[in-house]
């Protein structure tokens, strides 16, 4: 009634470390905003780095399974730079950020959230090749191939009956 919510107590309504909003990337998502702080700030420790590279990195740590956008990753180093756990000096066009002895102290108090989240990203079970991944593709691609220069009656039919098809399949899994 009047809009609000029933449910007011909603585990996942916990705030902290494991719990949050997130930026959205190219492939599943394998953590949240968060959780991205701690792995950018990680990153940042092992060795000074731009933004671009910190999105190659976590590409590549992740076996190409996940690729954080710009949008995720520049305003969370500018969150880092005010929080004084990072610091940025130009570099050309560029800003290359390093860790602040407050960041190091930050990774030592929360050691093994930030270890447990980098054994996550590189398990190539939990990027590439888990349902959920493939389930946001299937999404995509039905979503392409629907809207994808007005599609007449039998496109859309076409794709109804793979689907039809594939989840009697799935169903009919023993």
């Amino acid at each position: 009634m009047f809009g609000f919510s029933h449910h007011h107590h909603h585990p996942r309504a916990a705030h902290g470390p494991h719990h949050g909003g997130g930026g959205r990337g190219r492939g599943p998502k394998m953590f949240d905003a968060g959780a991205m702080r701690y792995i950018v700030l990680q990153l940042i420790s092992e060795k000074p780095r731009h933004g671009y590279e910190i999105i190659k990195e976590l590409e590549q740590r992740s076996g190409g399974g996940y690729t954080p956008s710009p949008g995720a990753i520049y305003p969370l180093l500018s969150m880092l730079l005010d929080m004084g756990h990072v610091a940025a000096t130009a570099d050309g066009n560029k800003k290359l950020h390093t860790i602040t002895p407050e960041g190091e102290a930050f990774l030592a108090e929360n050691r093994q959230f930030v270890d447990a989240i980098v054994a996550r990203m590189s398990d190539p079970a939990e990027s590439r090749d888990d349902l959920r991944s493939i389930m946001h593709e299937l999404k995509h691609a039905v979503i392409a191939q629907g809207q994808e220069n007005h599609p007449g009656a039998a496109r859309l039919e076409q794709i109804r009956a793979i689907l039809r098809r594939t989840t009697a399949e799935i169903l009919a899994l023993e």
